[in-house]
């Protein structure tokens, strides 16, 4: 394994922790305004549909994955002009 995989090892821990908490932020901004809701719907609650479940789970996951390829992106990026080696 290449050094400079190794060095950005715990960088991409915490730059995955920190997209985490960054994504469910949003996440929970974005459904406020979208349904007119404090909280999205849990998959067992019987009293909200399908629609409503599942709609509520692809916009969820759909912020995460692109919270997260950003962060990613950007520490990369980051290491790059901080050691001129891209990790990975």
């Amino acid at each position: 394994m290449k050094a400079s995989k190794i060095v950005y090892k715990p960088v991409g821990m915490a730059l995955g922790a920190l997209s985490g908490v960054l994504a469910g932020a949003v996440f929970k901004e974005v459904w406020k305004r979208v349904a007119n809701e404090e909280d999205a719907p849990d998959a067992t609650d019987e009293h909200r549909s399908w629609r409503e479940v599942l709609t509520a789970a692809v916009l969820q996951g759909a912020i995460f994955a692109g919270v997260k390829a950003a962060v990613d992106r950007g520490g990369a990026t980051a290491t790059r002009r901080l050691t001129g080696v891209w990790p990975g």
